[in-house]
């Protein structure tokens, strides 16, 4: 059980940390519109393609990505299984409650 909530607490922290860039965040609300082809994210993003490849990589190693190839080009989609995940775990957050402990020294 500790090593399964371990294993999820470092993708939830692997997903996160790609999401944390506006670049990234830009590539996953176009994705959103449905599947895209390199070659359109490039002209989207107004970047170069080495540039985007960085970025993507970072997407799928953090499994946020499917990639499917046609031809020489490349074209992606969202994984809708790893952002119900991040969707989830953000939920599991809403109904709890911080515990706080007024008056109780921090250390001692």
């Amino acid at each position: 059980m500790i090593a399964t909530r371990t294993k999820d607490l470092e993708q939830a922290a692997l997903r996160f940390h790609a999401l944390a860039d506006e670049t990234r965040l830009r590539i996953i609300e176009r994705l959103l519109e449905g599947e895209q082809c390199v070659c359109d994210l490039t002209d989207f993003l107004q970047t170069g393609q080495s540039r985007l490849s960085f970025h993507l990589k970072t997407l799928k190693d953090a499994d946020l990505l499917k990639g499917r190839r046609d031809g020489r080009w490349i074209y992606y989609s969202l994984n809708a299984d790893a952002m119900s995940e991040i969707g989830r775990w953000l939920d599991s957050f809403k109904d709890k409650r911080l515990k706080v402990r007024p008056g109780a020294p921090c250390c001692d």
